[in-house]
């Protein structure tokens, strides 16, 4: 067993529920007009640009949940490598990307990196 790969996609796993939670609780309650999907973007955003905002926000989650599973897998059974430097340099150029893009004030960055250096070093 690989602790590395467990270990990053454990942390891939909080990650995608942390971001989908929070998300929920501190931007698109506020934009939701009684349904499950916010519609209600006040008089900046049309409704179908906070549907989108909406879908899109919990498809990085969604996607981070796949890249655990990947991670998960490989812990216990001999993947690509071509696999694992795609993983890395998601979890690391998504951590830039929080990171330059929140002026290092969402902590979403630290998270990231920390995944990309486990399954760098795994």
């Amino acid at each position: 067993m690989n602790p590395w790969f467990l270990s990053g996609s454990i942390l891939m796993i909080i990650v995608g529920v942390v971001h989908s939670v929070f998300g929920e609780r501190l931007i698109f309650s506020r934009l939701r007009a009684g349904g499950l999907i916010p519609t209600d973007g006040g008089s900046h955003l049309l409704e179908r640009h906070v549907r989108i905002l909406w879908a899109t926000w919990h498809l990085s989650s969604v996607l981070g949940w796949a890249a655990a599973f990947i991670l998960l897998y490989a812990s216990n059974a001999a993947v690509p490598a071509l696999v694992i430097d795609a993983l890395v340099v998601a979890a690391a150029a998504g951590g830039m990307l929080v990171l330059v893009g929140t002026h290092g004030k969402h902590p979403g960055w630290i998270a990231l990196l920390i995944v990309a250096l486990l399954v760098w070093y795994g």
